[in-house]
């Protein structure tokens, strides 16, 4: 009994399996870029939940860099934007620990300038 010769090769189940690995990967994608900014929180005891009304998040990381919405920006930058916003405009400050006070300061004398004084600071509950 001799075997028979194949001509060409099946390659749909090898598709199939591409695919659903494509759609694993992208799943997983997703969730892992959700906290692209490292931030180190400071910890306070008596913390509250944040507002359920659209915000702006404007951080500052460990090597002092602004972000505007996870964006980097410098300060000339985040001043444009600030300038659009309604004076309501909830904001939310994620600044690092060890972000140095001059810095923090740069940050809230610009909000008061346009008079964006509706903040919230986000900490870690101690």
């Amino acid at each position: 009994m001799a075997l028979k010769k194949f001509d060409q090769i099946n390659v749909i189940p090898f598709i199939d399996i591409m695919l659903v690995a494509l759609a694993i990967i992208l799943l997983t994608a997703t969730f892992i870029s959700h906290g692209i900014i490292e931030i180190n929180l400071p910890t306070a005891s008596n913390a509250e939940t944040k507002s359920q009304l659209p915000s702006i998040e404007i951080s500052i990381d460990v090597k002092q860099q602004f972000y505007y919405q996870q964006q980097p920006h410098t300060l000339e930058k985040m001043a444009e934007q600030l300038k659009k916003l309604s004076k309501q405009t909830p904001i939310i400050l994620k600044i690092d620990q060890s972000v140095s006070f001059g810095r923090f300061t740069q940050l809230i004398d610009l909000l008061k300038t346009y008079q964006l004084d509706h903040l919230s600071i986000m900490t870690l509950p101690k």
